[in-house]
């Protein structure tokens, strides 16, 4: 067997579409596994559609999911992708050798004027062995049978996807091609040119489609259907990456989180599912809690605190400070774009309480607000800033007051932080520091009812 060459080929239309950030994985997954070589290529022939800064944003997406290609010619010290436009040459010899077969043709277009080249089709059907769908055969419609023969050089000269998509993967020596069900209707065609090159087609691997949670086709305008989305949302690359891994694919074992290594150990064509898969982002967003939870401090204060400077909250903030922050806040945290909700009451004065928190915390009990004033006395006295220290003083004021300690704890956290809920009060407190939170607890009854 030949050793395994892959490759991704996307259309530099607009965006990197989650349907094939999940293709470019697959096709990278099984020439790891393989020890094979995983080749990218731009399929930008077509002038009218390309659109320039959708390459860099193809680019960005592959390296934001560590999907880092082998092969391309060489640019800045890396290998860069192959792009079409630059081998409009070796197109046009491939052309002119099916034209001097007689397997092509120059055909005038009277309707639409100028002259196209036509492929000479076979007027008998076509088996597509598929490694995923099985042996696949596509009757002819009325029209095909009819004429079959179907346009590789349009009118302006420019070769369509048929040809130049089949005369690369000749040119590259792709031994498998591994892509989107939705191309399965082209396959047909690109083993009759294979064939009228006298060259034996890859093998095919026609993956299943991907589809909203309804069911229906996941289409470019769909939310979540655009892999920035998720870089943008503050999503970790890993966890998409596993969750991209299991949209059609089983490994054995019923085993969810994967890192890529493993990935690679146990991918295999043969557990490609061949119906098709939902997206689901629930599992998404559990599997980002998973790996937001194992993430290693480092990363996560180095990649938080970068998304926090863009936020203007931490600007003028000890960096030490900025931390210890952090590190309450680390197993709350689900997305990077939640950390505004969980931190900014660290860094401003000027929070919101919901009505319907202050509410709850104080309507029923209107004795909070004295045993928040004694509470500030007792924490004004302390000696020691520390959360065993303050969560002593706090229990002890609420048995002297004849109450559970949760009649302070949560009247107290809304006060200082304007939320329900959130890390441990006392090691918050603590973080907080002696003057914000005896600032917050003097000024409670006033701001708080402001809100309310």
């Amino acid at each position: 067997m030949p050793d395994v060459r892959v490759r991704f080929a996307p259309s530099p239309t607009g965006f990197l579409h989650i349907g094939g950030a999940r293709t470019a994985l697959f096709n990278l997954l099984y020439a790891r596994h393989t020890g094979g070589t995983f080749v990218l290529r731009i399929e930008d022939t077509d002038e009218t559609r390309h659109v320039e800064e959708a390459v860099q944003v193809i680019l960005d997406g592959l390296r934001w999911l560590g999907l880092d290609w082998d092969e391309g010619p060489e640019k800045g010290g890396a290998h860069g992708p192959y792009f079409q436009s630059q081998r409009k040459d070796i197109y046009r010899r491939y052309v002119r050798r099916l034209i001097e077969s007689g397997t092509a043709y120059e055909f005038e277009d009277k309707e639409k004027g100028g002259t196209v080249v036509k492929f000479r089709m076979t007027r008998e059907p076509i088996t597509v062995p598929d490694l995923i769908c099985g042996n696949v055969t596509r009757p002819l419609n009325d029209t095909e049978m009819a004429d079959p023969d179907f346009v590789i050089v349009r009118r302006d000269g420019v070769p369509v996807f048929h040809l130049v998509n089949v005369v690369d993967d000749i040119e590259m020596k792709i031994t498998h091609v591994i892509r989107g069900e939705d191309h399965l209707s082209n396959t047909p065609k690109h083993i009759a040119l294979y064939r009228a090159f006298g060259v034996e087609p890859p093998k095919f691997a026609h993956i299943p489609l991907i589809l909203n949670s309804d069911g229906s086709k996941m289409s470019k305008s769909d939310k979540g259907a655009a892999l920035h989305e998720y870089m943008n949302a503050g999503y970790v690359p890993e966890a998409v990456r596993n969750f991209l891994s299991l949209l059609g694919w089983s490994p054995k074992g019923d085993v969810e989180l994967l890192n890529l290594a493993e990935t690679v150990e146990r991918f295999d064509l043969a557990q490609v599912q061949r119906h098709n898969a939902r997206f689901d982002h629930d599992k998404l967003h559990w599997m980002q809690g998973q790996y937001m939870l194992k993430m290693a401090p480092d990363r996560f204060n180095e990649t938080a605190r970068s998304f926090l400077a863009k936020t203007g909250l931490t600007a003028g903030q000890p960096d030490d400070y900025v931390l210890r922050v952090l590190g309450l806040v680390k197993e709350k945290v689900k997305l990077f774009t939640e950390l505004p909700e969980w931190t900014t009451y660290f860094f401003r004065d000027d929070f919101t309480a919901d009505r319907e928190v202050i509410v709850k915390t104080f309507g029923s009990a209107p004795q909070s607000w004295e045993l928040l004033e004694k509470l500030h006395s007792r924490y004004a006295g302390l000696s020691e800033w520390t959360h065993p220290a303050l969560d002593t003083a706090l229990r002890a004021l609420a048995q002297e007051s004849g109450v559970k300690a949760a009649a302070l704890i949560h009247p107290c956290r809304v006060a200082v932080s304007g939320k329900a809920g959130g890390p441990s009060l006392f090691h918050l407190l603590e973080v907080l520091g002696r003057e914000r939170v005896l600032s917050r607890l003097a000024s409670a009854r006033e701001r708080l009812k402001l809100n309310d």
